[in-house]
């Protein structure tokens, strides 16, 4: 039998992450990375949030809200966890957390309960999942009493890039928030650990549905009524729900403190702080990254293929070859297969001007790795030169690309491991390992994995224009035929 007021799961999966750059790209951002242990951060926020307690109810399955460009890679990776069932709102356009919670209260409201939303970032670390889980047991049971509560962590440095919230009275489990205060400057930040009764703001959110939609019609009833009409007006397809794009794109940007979270306090709508002691860390740039790593006698914490020598207190992470490092200190070095970044520890916020420079620049880098994920699998140019291209192609078990042309290229297939089943014009056939095909220029064709194995081919692309937007689709299996 449903509880009254069942528990549901809301991650924010937006974001982009440009701190953690090259790893995080706005092709593949940073809460899809595994950055600490072999999950990614998504993963593990799912892995928190569906391990509840008895005691206040069994969570639901999550409502993921993340770009339309993520969808299948959050889906991919809920697959990998066992999670088929998840809920996806997708956002056709940024608009920050208030609207993205907004969506999910909708659509938590649309069964008929007034379920309690447990809503956490999908790109932070926690070390402690049963602390986790104890504080929003608690923070369950404050919410079903109608209260706003909002976790927050126990400074324990004078941390200049977090807002921080102020409680009435420091001795207890659940405090009456008494203000909100801006990231400081270092000496009022060093002023709130003094004082004490200050805590950053993770911001984790647990509330009623009814609770948030009332509290933003008070606060934002503009905010409300954009996003109440995208809702009002979606598409659903499968496991996807789209809000109206045009009614969302014209729905204000703002967060979800800005929104709602700064003008409780002193309101009628009670809003308590719980201290969240669960080695906490939103991983927002890579010296953060470091703190949490584990490390070596000198203080190096190292991914990959890595030498050092007489070097310490360094972060570095090889993705694609060797990196050796010889006679420094206190440094990042990040190296992926397209891009190397070598930074001074203490400057890591500075990463986000090299992304700025890719950025006014035009370059690709700042989006996407040269292994691309798609939602069939992945492909990796592994070359390229002047009217030629080669690229490395993995296709999942059960998968297909789209049944598509080109009018610039031909195509070269080379199988390498697995079978191939190739539609070229009138004809279909089979290809195994080390078989070869050729797809001439405007040739209608597809390439699907009918087998138990992942599928890899060498592809080689030849022409005058061999740009991805080259694709005219006819069928697609992942709603990509415009």
């Amino acid at each position: 039998m449903m509880p009254t007021n069942p528990i549901q799961p809301v991650v924010l999966c937006g974001g982009s992450g440009t701190r953690l750059w090259p790893l995080s790209r706005s092709g593949f951002p940073k809460q899809f990375l595994c950055l600490v242990g072999n999950d990614s951060l998504f993963q593990q926020s799912i892995k928190r949030l569906l391990g509840g307690s008895e005691s206040s109810g069994a969570p639901s399955l999550p409502y993921i809200v993340c770009n339309e460009e993520h969808r299948f890679l959050a889906q991919e990776q809920l697959r990998e966890l066992g999670v088929n069932n998840a809920t996806f709102l997708l956002e056709p356009v940024g608009r920050n957390t208030a609207p993205a919670l907004t969506l999910a209260a909708l659509a938590a409201r649309e069964a008929g309960t007034d379920p309690v939303l447990v809503v956490t970032p999908a790109d932070q670390a926690i070390t402690d999942d049963e602390a986790f889980r104890v504080a929003m047991q608690r923070a369950v049971e404050s919410a079903l009493e109608d209260n706003i509560v909002i976790l927050g962590i126990t400074p324990d440095r004078p941390e200049t890039g977090y807002g921080y919230i102020k409680v009435a009275s420091d001795n207890e489990t659940v405090a009456a928030v008494e203000r909100f205060v801006e990231k400081p400057d270092r000496d009022t930040a060093q002023a709130y650990l003094d004082e004490g009764g200050y805590y950053w703001n993770a911001g984790l959110f647990v509330l009623k549905a009814s609770v948030w939609l009332a509290a933003l019609e008070s606060f934002r009833p503009d905010i409300l009524q954009a996003a109440l009409k995208s809702w009002t007006e979606k598409r659903i397809d499968g496991a996807f729900i789209r809000p109206d794009s045009e009614a969302f794109a014209a729905t204000p940007s703002e967060s979800i403190d800005y929104a709602v979270m700064e003008k409780c306090p002193g309101s009628g709508f009670p809003i308590r702080m719980l201290p969240l002691n669960a080695g906490w860390s939103d991983l927002g740039a890579w010296d953060a990254v470091w703190s949490v790593s584990p490390k070596d006698e000198k203080g190096n914490a190292l991914h990959g293929d890595v030498l050092i020598a007489d070097s310490g207190n360094s972060l570095v992470h090889a993705s694609s070859r060797l990196v050796a490092l010889a006679g420094v200190e206190n440094l990042v070095v990040i190296e992926t297969a397209d891009a190397v970044l070598v930074a001074d520890r203490s400057r890591c916020q500075d990463v986000k001007q090299i992304v700025s420079l890719l950025n006014q620049q035009s370059r690709e880098e700042h989006a996407l790795h040269r292994k691309v994920h798609r939602p069939w699998g992945w492909y990796d140019s592994i070359d390229v030169g002047e009217r030629f291209q080669v690229k490395r192609i993995g296709v999942r078990p059960g998968r297909s690309l789209s049944l598509q042309k080109h009018h610039h290229r031909a195509e070269h297939w080379i199988v390498v491991k697995g079978a191939a089943e190739v539609t070229r014009g009138n004809e279909v056939f089979l290809l195994s390992e080390n078989q070869s095909t050729y797809i001439p220029v405007g040739e209608v064709h597809r390439l699907s994995n009918p087998g138990m194995i992942e599928l890899e081919i060498i592809e080689i692309q030849s022409g005058s224009y061999l740009d991805e937007s080259d694709i005219i689709r006819f069928e697609d299996n992942y709603g990509r035929v415009k």
